[in-house]
């Protein structure tokens, strides 16, 4: 691998509760290529979304820390979008108004309002959602809405995409459709992208590298599963693919052997 895009270095981070501090994270090491999709599993409490929140400058690590691009990540930044679960749309704007409200946040002072006006029309064509611009998010499905928060992220050219479950809440048909369109995305831009699933075939027909992370309390990186599936990906081949039977069966032995879900 190259030299790492984005490192994370002895990354820990506890929170105060009522009985201390808790160690949600500890000795947490991580290196990233430019361009590389990895994907962060586990089971639920083994601290995923709180390595994201890091990344994304949402959280401080008490311990460690993160550096992107030779500069620390200290506070959330336009090179470092978040595409969360709950697309998080502004209900009162429509699907265009809602990545110019990203667009103008990021790009105020260097392209024209017909630049803007453009940009805002090719990530919208990017995720085949040209046809709804005019449509607030109430009226369009959950699957729509996805597009365009992916679509709101990928107009502030961000460096690394962080996707936190993208697809979580979607149906199977919607949620195979978007895996396409990720990937096709991927291919075209050749950005990074870090993206937390609990879908074992999600991960691996996805990904370049699995991160997969130990039980919390103090959770940490267990194991990294390379996936060298050549690009691009049909998912029906792969069906068929010894090699993918192979990688999704590293994951599950690690999740449900080597880390016994945490008790409810």
């Amino acid at each position: 691998m190259s030299t790492a895009h984005l490192e994370l270095t002895g990354v820990g981070i506890s929170f105060p509760t009522d009985k201390g501090l808790f160690c949600a994270l500890k000795d947490v090491n991580l290196k990233i290529a430019k361009g590389e999709f990895v994907s962060l599993i586990g089971h639920s409490g083994c601290g995923k979304s709180t390595v994201l929140n890091i990344v994304a400058g949402l959280y401080q690590a008490t311990t460690g820390g993160v550096i992107l691009d030779n500069r620390e990540v200290n506070a959330p930044g336009p090179e470092r979008a978040v595409v969360f679960q709950n697309h998080s749309l502004l209900p009162w704007l429509s699907c265009y108004q809602n990545i110019e409200l990203a667009v103008r946040q990021v790009f105020k002072n260097s392209k024209s309002k017909t630049e803007m006006r453009e940009w805002i029309e090719h990530n919208l064509d990017l995720v085949h959602m040209s046809h709804a611009r005019h449509k607030r998010p109430s009226e369009i499905s959950g699957g729509m809405k996805q597009r365009i928060g992916i679509a709101r992220a990928l107009a502030m050219q961000p460096k690394v995409l962080l996707m936190d479950e993208p697809f979580g809440a979607l149906d199977a048909l919607t949620r195979a459709h978007l895996q396409d369109s990720l990937m096709e995305i991927h291919a075209d831009l050749g950005n990074t992208v870090i993206m937390i699933t609990h879908d074992v075939d999600e991960a691996v027909l996805l990904s370049d590298r699995i991160i997969m992370m130990s039980n919390g309390p103090s959770a940490t990186v267990g194991e990294i599963l390379q996936v060298e599936l050549p690009r691009p990906r049909e998912r029906m081949a792969l069906a068929h693919d010894s090699r993918y039977h192979e990688y999704r069966a590293a994951v599950l032995e690690f999740l449900y052997q080597k880390q016994h879900r945490p008790a409810a």
